[in-house]
């Protein structure tokens, strides 16, 4: 789609969230919501809703709104969640292991096939159940052999960069970073930095100018 490229960034965090309060509509039973009732659920306005899905095409009928199965089936062609990926993470620690058990994931589509550390005494425990952790060295075959599409780095900062050139080397086009390091990474491979200190900053700023804690 050529409308694509000028698609606003925020937009597509927001098709997320209103694929979620669907899968809760779709839970408690309900067919059709209106714009105005998907955008009290995810406190946005209305015509935001609208906006946003208008890039896309031409969803629901005026006057009645969407039909809850229909629209969740398109936001996930969209968001090209309508498919499994195979996923690979570099650091294995309290985070990495984590993230390795986490059944958000799979239930999303997104599977760990690969998990990888340059500790010696971590290569060939689990990480999770049937997912061995190998050599950071292999990543390179590893990667190639089982085909994976995300990497996920949750290495300490200071190997973080090292771990993105290995995994842009081997192919791998979208990078999850977990790390608290801004990553540079070559054209052609997209990269989504999470810093849970920096959340924590903003939430620590809302609370104290907004109530005075």
């Amino acid at each position: 789609m050529n409308k694509q490229a000028k698609i606003p960034k925020a937009t597509i965090k927001r098709l997320s969230l209103y694929y979620r309060q669907l899968e809760l509509l779709e839970f408690d039973g309900y067919r059709m919501v209106s714009s105005d009732k998907m955008a009290w659920l995810c406190q946005v306005n209305p015509a935001q809703v609208r906006k946003d899905l208008g890039y896309f095409g031409e969803f629901g009928v005026r006057g009645v709104g969407y039909d809850v199965r229909d629209l969740m089936k398109e936001i996930k062609n969209i968001l090209a969640v309508n498919r499994n990926w195979k996923m690979g993470i570099v650091g294995l620690g309290h985070l990495g292991t984590a993230l390795a058990n986490h059944q958000y994931f799979p239930a999303r589509g997104f599977t760990f096939v690969a998990a990888f550390d340059s500790d010696p005494k971590k290569i060939g425990r689990l990480a999770a159940p049937g997912l061995v952790i190998e050599d950071v060295k292999d990543l390179p075959a590893i990667a190639r052999e089982r085909g994976f599409e995300i990497g996920v780095i949750a290495t300490p900062a200071k190997q973080a960069q090292s771990v993105a050139n290995a995994l842009a080397n081997a192919g791998i086009k979208a990078i999850l970073n977990f790390s608290r390091c801004q990553i540079q990474v070559p054209e052609g491979c997209k990269i989504e930095d999470i810093d849970l200190t920096i959340r924590l900053d903003i939430l620590a700023y809302k609370v104290k100018n907004e109530f005075g804690l």
